[in-house]
């Protein structure tokens, strides 16, 4: 579904990713691993849209969609949960799950049940103000706005960062659970090696805005990576 040719992003002179090729299929979870500031969010926001890439392409069911706008993304069924969450935190729960609304159609503008089956939190709390809650919830919330738009690929970066070990659990159940149903791929951005080990079907190690290691789950050699994640 989704395959990344060679891309280069710069940063004005600062060249932030180096060749970047990697591809995601529906029913899997494709895990990119590295240190800081070796490019996984770059890529992440390349992937959506938010920063343009000056070579290469980002092919998405067979379209270029390298020079379409964010929204234009979301759209095709492109979803991005960024690091940091970036919810609105004057916003009620229920307001900011409803932001999913914007790409959709008007008979689709509803939220699904499923979402409150995998965060039941969200349910619990959806009067109270996105900027009450906990750093695990908004984290909750952030993956629950993203699934409003019904998307066929998502996008995470590092959702375990700052999460209490509980909700880290839920959140790999979730991701889990959607990798079961078969219709989605999801690319997974992750410092945090055990998850990401448990989630992986095919893995990526960065470094230096390249790729420097590959493989599906059964030929990581997990010394090999650890090394590339260490500092």
């Amino acid at each position: 579904m989704l395959n990344v040719e060679s891309v280069d992003l710069f940063y004005g002179a600062a060249q932030a990713l180096r060749g970047v090729s990697l591809s995601a299929a529906p029913g899997k979870v494709t895990c990119v691993l590295g240190r800081n500031g070796v490019g996984k969010s770059s890529l992440m926001r390349a992937l959506v849209g938010h920063q343009p890439i000056s070579a290469g392409k980002i092919l998405w069911q067979g379209d270029d969609v390298s020079r379409i706008p964010p929204h234009a993304r979301s759209k095709r069924g492109i979803a991005y949960v960024p690091q940091g969450r970036e919810i609105f935190p004057l916003l009620s729960v229920l307001e900011n799950l409803q932001t999913g609304f914007a790409p959709l159609k008007r008979d689709d503008r509803f939220i699904p049940d499923e979402i409150y089956d995998l965060f039941p939190v969200l349910k619990d709390m959806l009067g109270r103000r996105g900027g009450d809650l906990s750093g695990g919830q908004q984290q909750q919330l952030a993956i629950g706005r993203a699934l409003v738009t019904r998307p066929k690929l998502l996008v995470l970066d590092e959702p375990t960062e700052g999460i209490q070990p509980s909700i880290i659990k839920d959140i790999g159940r979730a991701i889990d659970y959607l990798r079961g149903k078969g219709d989605m791929a999801i690319v997974l951005v992750e410092q945090y090696f055990d998850f990401a080990r448990e989630l992986a079907d095919d893995f990526f190690v960065m470094d230096r805005g390249a790729v420097v290691l590959a493989g599906n789950r059964a030929s990581m050699v997990e010394q090999d990576v650890r090394r590339h994640m260490s500092v």
